[in-house]
């Protein structure tokens, strides 16, 4: 049974790592889809909303786990005996970061080998960033985050 890690702040998910989500699920037996806890890097929402809108988002792929680690992903990729970590990439921006986030999980575990997927054409240019901008001021976000999560979103987001 090969098993695949997706790890990402999803923060919150977007239709772009739905897509990454549903390829990669096909590709492996199991996908484990991993919220990261980075201290460093500020979350809009607490880490118990981005599961739960990953398990709203998801509901209909059998054989996918959502999870979340606030540790090194080399400690849970031991830990879960995974076999793959997968990664999203949009733009060469985001290749040279996950190209060297690769080498050093390779270093620190051998058997630590990373999948590149790129982003569709229709979610190339879609980031969280960007969404919950648009979702601040009001903006239709529904070509960006699925309806079961949308209004979650606007909610916590618009200004008033």
């Amino acid at each position: 049974m090969k098993i695949a890690i997706y790890p990402g702040s999803f923060d919150p998910v977007t239709y772009g790592h739905l897509d990454i989500i549903e390829r990669a699920a096909k590709l492996f037996d199991r996908l484990i889809v991993l919220v990261s806890i980075n201290p460093v890097k500020p979350s809009t929402f607490s880490t118990e909303e981005r599961v739960d809108f990953l398990r709203k988002s998801t509901s209909v792929i059998e054989n996918i786990e959502i999870d979340s680690s606030s540790g090194l992903l080399i400690d849970y990729f031991k830990k879960k005996n995974a076999d793959v970590i997968v990664k999203g990439l949009r733009a060469m921006s985001d290749f040279e970061y996950e190209f060297q986030m690769a080498l050093i999980n390779k270093d620190m575990y051998q058997k630590a080998e990373t999948v590149f997927l790129s982003a569709n054409s229709a979610s190339m240019f879609l980031s969280s960033s960007a969404m919950k901008q648009i979702a601040m001021f009001g903006g239709d976000i529904s070509a960006f985050v699925p309806d079961c999560i949308a209004k979650d979103i606007i909610k916590r987001l618009k200004i008033n």
